[in-house]
């Protein structure tokens, strides 16, 4: 019934200004560390599961409100994730040129004991210093955008329509007397139909050739394999928050869907990871050495994509099978 979501939505949203107060008090950066960056990482939560639940729950709710406030949201927790998303990118690229050429490669220390002898070592320590520049300046930007975002209008109006939830949630007058249930039937149905369409045969081989043939060419776009498991992981979520609706916020743990997400997760960390390894690639007038080392760490991060692809196939698929 309406109560149910009215509840969680009251408690999401006192959630979002707890996060919010504990945000302005601990300081500075938007998405760093320590407290300030836990309590940036809770506000996204939290933005993330109204958003989500007025997505699913939009038939009880006051359409004009509700198709306010959701972009609003969603455009909220994507400015303050892009800096912690730049950070882990750099991270598990280091580390990932770290192990395939055997030697530390991070910037710092560059250009002290000599590295081993090896075409993949010469060119490590200037592609992991070009990624390093090149993503900490994006993550700077992004660290500046999000604390501009927090102090604009538009956030206090974002902040404002919070509020409201915290005390009033604006439902129909039939959401009282609405089931939850077909609606949240509903999200499920929809993962399951985008499951469905994913190639899972392609993925249950340990390598997929096609996913490397748009890798480091002139073509910016985005890899296409890609796409449909990205949206997989945006209903897989929708999915989780309206099971949370219908328990109360008390959901009981659910391995085949944690398992699938967690896949997900590595599936979209390594696809962007191998993204900004192209990029880096496509640098005019880099050495060939480095050029070659970002080619070998693409490769390898597109390794990582199926890998992903047949964690989550083998997630789904085991857990499928009902239990006698």
């Amino acid at each position: 019934m309406g109560d149910a979501l009215a509840g969680y939505l009251r408690a999401q949203a006192t959630e979002f200004l707890r996060s919010l107060r504990q945000h302005r008090e601990t300081g500075a950066a938007a998405s760093g560390a320590g407290e300030s960056g836990d309590a940036a990482r809770s506000l996204r939560r939290s933005a993330r599961r109204i958003s989500g639940s007025l997505h699913t729950f939009r038939p009880l709710l006051d359409a004009d409100w509700s198709e306010g406030v959701r972009p609003e949201l969603a455009w909220l927790s994507g400015t303050l994730a892009r800096e912690h998303a730049y950070a882990a990118r750099l991270e598990r690229l280091l580390g990932a040129l770290n192990r395939l050429s055997g030697t530390a490669v991070l910037p710092a220390q560059a250009g002290r004991a000599p590295a081993p002898k090896g075409h993949l070592t010469i060119g490590a320590a200037k592609a992991g210093a070009l990624l390093d520049r090149q993503l900490t300046l994006a993550r700077t930007r992004a660290h500046s955008a999000a604390l501009q975002a927090l102090g604009s209008s538009r956030f206090h109006a974002v902040a404002d329509s919070v509020a409201l939830l915290a005390s009033e949630v604006p439902l129909t007058p039939s959401a009282d007397s609405t089931d939850l249930r077909p609606l949240a039937a509903a999200a499920r149905d929809r993962l399951t139909d985008a499951v469905t369409a994913l190639p899972l045969v392609t993925a249950g081989h340990p390598y997929n050739a096609e996913a490397l043939v748009h890798g480091l060419s002139a073509d910016t776009a985005p890899q296409p394999q890609d796409a449909p498991w990205h949206q997989v992981r945006l209903l897989l979520r929708l999915h989780r928050y309206a099971r949370e609706v219908l328990h109360h916020g008390e959901c009981p743990a659910d391995v085949r869907l944690l398992g699938a997400g967690q896949a997900l997760d590595r599936h979209r960390d390594a696809a962007e990871a191998a993204s900004a390894a192209a990029s880096a690639a496509r640098t005019p007038r880099i050495a060939p050495a480095t050029a070659y080392a970002l080619g070998v760490l693409h490769a390898d991060q597109r390794h990582e994509v199926e890998a992903a692809r047949f964690a989550f196939q083998q997630a789904w698929q085991k857990e499928a099978v009902p239990t006698p």
